[in-house]
């Protein structure tokens, strides 16, 4: 079984997404088409898993020679390959907590995703539902952490319906924010 530990909102998350952005960029130079700082994290005032979640576009995150070997090289060891779910990989990083997701450059998730991050940034009564659910999840053992995860995936689909830069077939996917 697995706790979820929550930490209140740290202003040094934007400083290490910053960091880790530039050791991303530094390893795949113009192969880095897109960088964002995603997750609970990217969100000043809401409580989160201390997990820098960055978001990388690459022309395509299938091609994996074309990335993951500059990427293992600075230190962002492959994790998960999730071909099912948008041609997904993670890496996490080495030396500190980071989740690097790729998808390819023309993926929907990534909108979903930073449309998400945008709307909780601006919003404070979903920002205050959200981090309400994330606390009463986090009070729970999980068997794995995507099960908890998962078990968000309803107040997320809610919030997405609000968020004006996200199209309203993107609210219905899977959540993995």
């Amino acid at each position: 079984m697995v706790a979820i530990r929550l930490a209140e909102y740290d202003p040094e998350w934007p400083r290490l997404f910053e960091r880790e952005a530039t050791r991303i960029r530094a390893a795949l130079g113009p192969r880095a088409l897109r960088i964002e700082h995603t997750g609970s994290t990217a969100v000043p005032g809401i409580a989160a898993k201390p997990i820098i979640d960055i978001t990388l576009a690459v022309a395509d995150s299938a091609d994996e020679p074309a990335y993951v070997l500059a990427l293992e090289a600075a230190g962002f060891p492959l994790r998960h390959r999730e071909p099912a779910w948008f041609e997904h990989r993670m890496f996490t990083s080495r030396d500190s907590e980071v989740h690097l997701h790729v998808f390819s450059e023309d993926c929907e998730e990534i909108e979903r995703m930073v449309a998400f991050r945008d709307h909780l940034r601006a919003n404070l009564e979903d920002r205050a539902l959200y981090e309400r659910t994330k606390r009463q999840l986090a009070q729970s053992e999980w068997e794995t952490v995507q099960h908890y995860a998962d078990a968000k995936t309803q107040v997320v689909k809610e919030i997405l319906t609000r968020c004006a830069g996200c199209p309203p077939d993107l609210s219905a996917s899977d959540s993995r924010i």
